[in-house]
């Protein structure tokens, strides 16, 4: 019976490609229906992979790095071990080659060669030599597969059993370092060499899509959080946590985006029209050991201050441990940045394409403020607004920048209308 294979299934959003992580099963093992065999990574999220077949792995198509298609395959599985030893011993009584403890191996026919191929440097084994030690027919299948006489193969297994990882050795010989290069440039050596897939490729066609098709230009304006964080502190109620300053601003930023509807929109370049839409879906970026991702709250504006705080740590914490899904990861229409918890006071973003617009948030930090003539301490923060030229002009961007201030300098004030 031939192996089922399966393929790297579609993994919505339009991708055509994954990064295999990691093997979760190696050849050999047995598995079930719907047991995880692969964890792969795409351009919005990793991905655990189950497979749809019960049996035994009998290949592993790719290494872990290796990008594989869409469609590509991606598992071997073999019926059962019952099945995948029958068929070993059919081959053996073919006068294929191979060797099972307890059977015998006829000579191939003449003029026949075996499928199992000898490597080229291979000692034949003498007349009379002990066969090798070998249980599992997996073990042969892969020897076969890599050219491997198993005759002239030590097993480091109990009273030398040749086990799979000795045929992955002496199929995989050590590579030697390559020789430095140098940058053509600066007549500097390489380092080390960092391939651009997965989530930072995205992010660099994302990005580099944005800086070439999106005229922006960035408005900011310094704010006076005091009252805010008074405010944030007066929420707490018990033990109960208040919720976060992002999510206060949040509340802010979708309440803005309702009175100023050309920062939410689209801009179809094809049908030459600016698209608003009806209902926010919020996008957090946050800052991860895979790179820079932006989770989105869908439905923000349907949302409470305490919902969105919620949603803002379910998917930050799944976006820095890699549990966030596509859907969780894509359909923003509207980033808010806070870039503070960087240490950096401004910064001037660049458009998540194909969003029309970013906000993003400095730290807060004690300065010296004016109030009504007196300089007083008081926590500043800078906001900064980076826009899409095209669906407005600097009035509408000056007048929502300038509205979520006032919410942060008069946060009791704004809450009343929103």
């Amino acid at each position: 019976m031939s192996p089922q294979v399966f393929t790297l299934p579609d993994l919505g959003e339009g991708l055509s490609e994954a990064e295999l992580v990691r093997w979760l099963v190696k050849v050999g093992d047995t598995v079930a229906i719907d047991e995880v065999v692969a964890e792969v990574e795409t351009a919005k999220a990793s991905v655990e992979v189950p497979t749809p077949f019960a049996g035994v792995v009998v290949e592993l198509h790719g290494t872990e790095g290796s990008t594989i298609d869409v469609g590509a395959p991606l598992i071997s599985v073999a019926a059962d071990t019952d099945t995948a030893a029958a068929t070993y011993v059919e081959e053996e009584r073919a006068g294929s080659g191979n060797v099972l403890i307890g059977y015998g191996t006829s000579a191939p026919p003449a003029g026949r060669r075996g499928r199992r191929a000898r490597r080229a440097d291979a000692p034949a084994r003498p007349a009379g030599a002990e066969r090798p030690r070998v249980r599992s027919p997996l073990v042969r299948q892969l020897a076969r597969k890599h050219g491997i006489d198993l005759a002239t193969l030590p097993g480091t297994g109990p009273d030398g059993l040749i086990t799979r990882a000795d045929v992955e050795r002496a199929a995989t010989p050590e590579t030697p370092p390559a020789n430095t290069s140098t940058d053509a440039r600066t007549g500097l050596p390489i380092k080390e060499r960092v391939a651009v897939r997965g989530v930072r490729k995205a992010v660099t066609q994302t990005l580099a899509r944005s800086r070439s098709e999106i005229p922006e230009a960035t408005t900011w304006v310094d704010v006076d959080a005091t009252a805010l964080l008074e405010m944030r502190a007066a929420m707490a109620v018990g033990d109960e946590r208040p919720p976060g300053m992002l999510a206060i601003l949040a509340r802010f930023v979708v309440a803005g985006l309702a009175r100023f509807p050309e920062l939410n929109s689209r801009v179809d370049t094809e049908r030459e029209e600016i698209q608003h839409l009806d209902g926010v879906n919020l996008g957090i970026a946050a800052q991860t050991d895979r790179g820079l991702l932006v989770p989105s709250i869908r439905g923000a504006h349907e949302l409470s201050i305490r919902g969105l705080d919620a949603e803002i740590r379910r998917l930050t914490a799944a976006a820095r441990d890699g549990s966030a899904t596509a859907t969780d990861l894509s359909g923003g229409s509207f980033t808010l940045n806070n870039y503070g918890v960087l240490g950096v006071d401004g910064s001037a973003a660049i458009i998540n394409h194909p969003e029309v617009a970013i906000l993003g948030i400095g730290r807060i930090i004690e300065r010296p403020w004016v109030v009504e003539g007196t300089i007083v301490p008081r926590h500043i923060t800078q906001l900064s607004l980076v826009f899409d030229h095209r669906v407005c002009d600097g009035g509408t961007a000056g007048g929502f920048l300038r509205y979520v201030a006032d919410a942060v300098e008069a946060p009791v004030r704004a809450l009343a209308d929103v």
